[in-house]
C-alpha cells in the first residue's frame, strides 16, 4: 500500500509557536466558561430552590404598562388593633343579648297581656293594673299570712263610695278557716283582719273552748251607706270597704258562739267575747259590739278610720 504522508508540525519556527500557544490557550478558556455554565445552574438550582410565586393580576393595569412585581402568599402578621383615646368603639349585640333597658318595661309592654299597661311600672313606683308600691306590699303580707282572696275590679258607686283596688276575701290560714258570705274589703281592712284572726281570735278560742275555728260569718263588708244607715250621719267606713261586720262564729267543734249580749251563766262566752272586744283595738281603730248601742248589738263593728291620737274600743 501506499504509505500516506502526515504533515509534519515545524516546531523550529518561533512565530507558528506562539500563534500555536494562544490558539490552545483561547480554546481552554472557551470550553471552562461553557462548563461552569453548565454546572452552576444545576448547582444553584439544587442549593437553593426558588419558591412558587403565585402572581395576582392587577386589574387597575393599563394595557401596554409594564407588570409590577407579583405579590407571594406571604402576609404580613395581624398587629391587634388599639383604639384611640377618645374614640368609640362601634358595638354589635350578640344574637341571644337582651334589649338594653331603654327597651325594657319589666314584662309589662304594650301588646302584651295587658295592652294598657303601664311603662317601666318599678321605676314609677306603680303595678302593671297601676297599683301603688303600698298595695303591692300589702299584698304580700296577706300570702305569707295565708289569707285567701281574689282581685276585683275597681267599684266606683259615687261620693265617697269606692274601692280603687278590692279584694274578694274568702278565707284565712290558707283556707282553714273560711271566710262566709265572702267579703269585699280594700287590702289594709284585710291585713288588719288577718293579723287579728291570727293573733288574737284563734287563741283565744283555743284557750275557752279547746277548739280551732272553722268559718267566721259576717253581716256586712262594702256597702254604700252612711253610719248605721241612718239619714243625715256621715258616711260609713263600710262605703270604702274599710270595715267588717261579724255576727257568728263557728269552731271545728261544731259549736257556734253567737256575737250578743251573752246569758247569766255563760261564762266562756262572756269571757271570750270580752277578750275580743278588748284585744282587737290592738289591730283596729273602732270597735263596737253588743251593749253599746242598739245598732251593734248582733255582731262586733272593725273599722279602721283614721282618728288623730285615739281609738273607739266600746
Amino acid at each position: 500500500m501506499d504509505e500516506v504522508r502526515r504533515p509534519m508540525a515545524d516546531v523550529g519556527s518561533g512565530s507558528d509557536t506562539a500563534v500555536a500557544s494562544r490558539s490552545l490557550a483561547s480554546e481552554e478558556n472557551q470550553v471552562a466558561v461553557e462548563t461552569q455554565t453548565l454546572e452552576s445552574p444545576a448547582t444553584d438550582q439544587v442549593a437553593n430552590p426558588s419558591p412558587d410565586i403565585i402572581s395576582v393580576p392587577d386589574t387597575n393595569q393599563t394595557a401596554g404598562e409594564p407588570n409590577d412585581p407579583a405579590p407571594t402568599l406571604q402576609q404580613p402578621e395581624a398587629t391587634p388593633e388599639i383604639p384611640r383615646l377618645g374614640e368609640t368603639k362601634p358595638y354589635s349585640l350578640p344574637e341571644m343579648e337582651p334589649p338594653s333597658d331603654d327597651d325594657k318595661s319589666y314584662g309589662y309592654l304594650k301588646n302584651y297581656s295587658y295592652p294598657n299597661a303601664i311603662r317601666d311600672p318599678i321605676a314609677r313606683g306603680e303595678s302593671i293594673l297601676g297599683m301603688s308600691g303600698g298595695e303591692l306590699a300589702c299584698r304580700t303580707e296577706l300570702k305569707k299570712l295565708g289569707v285567701v282572696f281574689q282581685e276585683k275590679p275597681a267599684i266606683n258607686d259615687g261620693g265617697a263610695c269606692r274601692i280603687d283596688h278590692p279584694l274578694a276575701v274568702s278565707g284565712f290560714a290558707s283556707g282553714n278557716i273560711k271566710l262566709k258570705p265572702t267579703a269585699t274589703l280594700n287590702c289594709q281592712m284585710t291585713l288588719a283582719l288577718a293579723r287579728w284572726v291570727k293573733g288574737d281570735l284563734s287563741p283565744s278560742t283555743r284557750l275557752r273552748y279547746l277548739s280551732g275555728i272553722n268559718t267566721i260569718h259576717q253581716a256586712s263588708s262594702y256597702s254604700c251607706r252612711t253610719m248605721s244607715s241612718q239619714r243625715g250621719r256621715p258616711m260609713s267606713e263600710h262605703a270604702k270597704g274599710n270595715a267588717l261586720d261579724i255576727a257568728k262564729i263557728t269552731l271545728n267543734n261544731g259549736r257556734e258562739i253567737e256575737v250578743e249580749k251573752p246569758g247569766l251563766f255563760s261564762f266562756r262566752q262572756r269571757g271570750l267575747l270580752n277578750t275580743v272586744r278588748s284585744d282587737a283595738c290592738d289591730y283596729f281603730t273602732t270597735v263596737l259590739g253588743p251593749g253599746y248601742d242598739r245598732f251593734h248589738s248582733t255582731h262586733f263593728h272593725f273599722d279602721l278610720m283614721q282618728r288623730r291620737g285615739h281609738r273607739a274600743c266600746r
